[in-house]
């Protein structure tokens, strides 16, 4: 286990559900709000805001794993990253099917929203469906590098 005197960092990512990933690692790369935060051993402490976008991290077997998140924040204190995201999924695990369904749904609710052809009874959000876009769109592109 990392502590501050270790060569390597201890990741714990957390989503609402419950954690998704913990384990030493040699580097964490953030998908910060202002673009990527590489983290190394021995990093000042930060809080970051994060968005959209792969976190990834290289294991003490010089492995990446990749992760898809949304929207969140990390804290590195102490060789420690911790990640509090509204959703976080291991690339491996992400049902692709599942996730063209979303990508196709919020594709074709905020076209309905933006053409004015949304049925009667039926609300859209177009930010809250942009957000599913990019969400979904995301999720693919992690979905691949695994």
């Amino acid at each position: 286990m990392a502590d501050e005197g270790s060569q390597y960092l201890r990741l714990e990512l957390v989503a609402p559900a419950g954690p998704v990933y913990e384990g030493d690692a040699e580097m964490v790369v953030l998908p910060g709000a202002t673009g990527e935060l590489g983290v190394l051993p021995h990093h000042a402490p930060m809080v970051a805001q994060l968005s959209i976008g792969r976190l990834r991290t290289l294991t003490t077997d010089g492995e990446w794993l990749n992760f898809a998140i949304s929207e969140g924040f990390a804290k590195v204190q102490f060789n420690k990253v911790i990640v509090l995201a509204d959703t976080a999924e291991e690339a491996s695990k992400i049902d692709v099917p599942r996730v063209e369904r979303a990508l196709e749904r919020a594709t074709k609710r905020l076209d309905s929203y933006n053409q004015g052809t949304v049925p009667e009874g039926e609300e859209v959000d177009p930010y809250r469906e942009t957000m599913a876009l990019r969400r979904a769109k995301n999720r693919l592109k992690v979905a691949e590098m695994a």
